[in-house]
């Protein structure tokens, strides 16, 4: 398989635990074991789009039970005798390569994957990735004193937690949130709409500077309504204590 794949360096890897269940988009070429009408295999694949029910396959890292995952479209976009061209946005965890065997069952003349290319993972899409010897020369002539490519391939950590829910906290909170304190209902500003209790939540600061991430331990509308209490127990810290302007001395 070739494709996007997320890296972390640094103080990102933090995050790299929340960038796991993104959603993921895929473009292959199925390879039929017999011959089967368009149309039939169109309806087919409606079969496979929505809810399904997939036991990992036998080479998987997980334990073999069936379970429930979502297939958001199984889109063919070309067929050419025996070879399929495909695109597929999923759940994280849906295995390709088993969700093509199973449409060659379904269909009752069998398949197999010949290509798979993920074009995309959560926030990160093809067309913002970078070939691994590009990244090499970047970082050679970074190491000469040039970073400008180098700073052009590099994404910020927050670009890469947007699907996550944000609150932000005052200025006067940072500091201890940076030292790993909870963020109390009395230091946030502004609190995102639909947190729900023990979702990981974003801490950023006004000038939406990550700070850290953490578990809620209220939901937004009673981070809202309460005047005191915990509202988030920090997890990860991303900011190092002392370094947030307010601070510098």
């Amino acid at each position: 398989m070739t494709g996007v794949l997320p890296v972390a360096l640094e103080n990102a890897t933090k995050a790299m635990s929340v960038l796991l269940g993104l959603d993921k988009e895929y473009v292959g070429v199925i390879h039929l074991h017999k011959e089967v009408k368009e149309e039939i295999l169109r309806e087919h694949v409606k079969n496979f789009i929505g809810k399904i029910i997939q036991v990992p396959p036998v080479r998987s890292a997980v334990a073999r039970r069936p379970r429930e995952k979502t297939v958001y479209f199984f889109d063919i976009l070309e067929v050419e005798g025996k070879d399929v061209l495909f695109k597929v946005g999923c759940q994280a965890g849906v295995y390709v390569r088993k969700l093509v065997s199973d449409l060659g069952l379904s269909l009752k003349v069998g398949a197999h994957l010949t290509e798979l290319r993920r074009t995309r993972a959560g926030n990160f899409s093809e067309e913002q990735s970078h070939p691994l010897l590009e990244i090499r020369d970047a970082y050679e002539e970074w190491k000469e004193g040039n970073e400008k490519n180098l700073r052009e391939i590099l994404i910020p950590v927050e670009f890469a937690i947007l699907h996550l829910k944000r609150v932000f906290v005052k200025d006067s909170a940072v500091d201890s949130v940076c030292h790993g304190s909870p963020v109390f209902c009395s230091g946030l500003t502004r609190i995102q709409e639909g947190i729900e209790k023990n979702e990981t939540v974003a801490v950023y600061t006004l000038k939406e500077e990550l700070v850290a991430l953490g578990k809620a331990v209220l939901n937004s509308k009673e981070m809202f309504e309460s005047k005191k209490g915990i509202a988030i127990k920090t997890d990860k810290v991303f900011m190092k204590p002392g370094t947030y302007p307010s601070f510098k001395t």
